[in-house]
């Protein structure tokens, strides 16, 4: 049972206070590891002592049962705390959950145009829209490293990075294919069309993380285009890179400088092969896990957005929502999907984990 760790846990967090507090603790070689492990300790610590004081007074409570005067109301009490402490409990086993290696990075997200002709890059637009003002909404940043935008105005694709407080964790489900139905501008009979945009997110990693060897990769310049092909750069300042071993290919053109659009392609480049490895190292523990959320593959029709009817269906955890102008403009109405696909994925390790999982009246 999860409650036997409880003891260790606390055991361990008032070790490592103690080895904090020594006078010569600065001067020590571990002393920053073991104020990171405490640091990380102490939201568990707290969750556990407000656990044993909910104990603690549903144990009182019992010394009531004897007395004719008090037992309704101690009865009363005694189930109200016991729910308190069921959900504390909920609390606690999430807490204890395997913590994804990379939810606390930055990530960089890549919208593309699906079916749907321009339909399809009138979309890629207004996703990247809503996910901008969700940025906004939790207080992190974004930074657009590519973009390719149709003939009509709209965006056939687009690169951009999102710093900030466990951004990866937030956005790692939107990955893979979005469709939306609604009927388009310049449609003169009103038909509705279908159109579809695919959404990558990828861990954000820096050169410790993947160190690319210069023989593996083919560097080619050539000038930057706009839409239709016309040239928008006089200077061979566009920058392709292909890493021959993978044989993934990155092409950057926005900034005029040759050194930056190679700098810009190359964080991209590094993200799309630790992505690939995490998917490679991850495909046995996905397989047997069977999540409903996955993980996001791109060629999973993930989410719908039914502009006609207003609503918003994500198809992986069977959740409606009829506030879809609220979703799209991707404050807390898409933080509610967010926190929805969130708390599935905790719901799926737990049941994997065989650990009693709370009816979603008792959370």
């Amino acid at each position: 049972m999860f409650r036997k760790k409880l003891p260790m846990i606390l055991q361990r967090y008032y070790d490592l206070e103690a080895q904090a507090s020594l006078p010569d603790a600065p001067s020590r070689p571990d002393f920053a590891d073991i104020l990171r492990e405490y640091t990380q300790l102490t939201p568990f610590v707290q969750e556990i002592q407000s656990l044993h004081a909910l104990d603690t007074e549903l144990s009182n409570l019992g010394h009531l049962l004897n007395d004719p005067d008090f037992k309704a109301m101690a009865l009363e009490e005694m189930s109200i705390l016991t729910q308190r402490i069921s959900d504390q409990e909920w609390t606690i086993r999430c807490l204890l959950l395997p913590k994804d290696q990379d939810d606390d990075r930055n990530a960089i997200m890549e919208i593309r145009a699906g079916t749907g002709g321009e339909e399809a890059a009138l979309f890629v637009g207004t996703l990247l829209r809503m996910y901008r003002r969700y940025a906004e909404h939790k207080g992190w940043t974004c930074e657009i490293l590519s973009t390719s935008e149709s003939d009509q105005g709209g965006i056939r694709e687009v690169a951009m990075s999102i710093s900030g407080r466990d951004v990866f964790a937030h956005l790692k489900f939107e990955a893979g294919v979005h469709r939306v139905q609604r009927v388009p501008e310049t449609e003169a009979s009103g038909r509705l069309h279908t159109s579809t945009a695919t959404v990558a997110v990828l861990p954000e990693v820096e050169d410790i993380d993947i160190q690319i060897a210069e023989k593996d990769l083919r560097i080619d310049v050539f000038r930057s285009s706009g839409p239709g092909g016309q040239s928008v750069n006089t200077t061979d300042s566009a920058v392709r890179i292909t890493h021959i071993p993978t044989g993934l290919v990155v092409q950057q053109q926005d900034e005029k400088s040759q050194h930056k659009n190679k700098a810009k392609a190359l964080k991209i480049l590094r993200s799309r092969l630790y992505d690939k490895m995490r998917s490679e190292q991850d495909q046995e523990r996905a397989d047997s896990r069977h999540s409903q959320v996955g993980r996001g593959e791109r060629s999973e029709r993930i989410r719908t957005y039914n502009f006609p009817q207003g609503r918003l269906t994500d198809h992986r955890i069977k959740l409606t929502l009829y506030k879809l102008s609220q979703i799209i403009e991707g404050g807390s109405g898409l933080e509610e999907v967010i926190q929805a696909l969130l708390a599935d994925d905790r719901a799926q390790q737990l049941a994997q984990e065989d650990i009693l999982i709370p009816s979603s009246e008792q959370r």
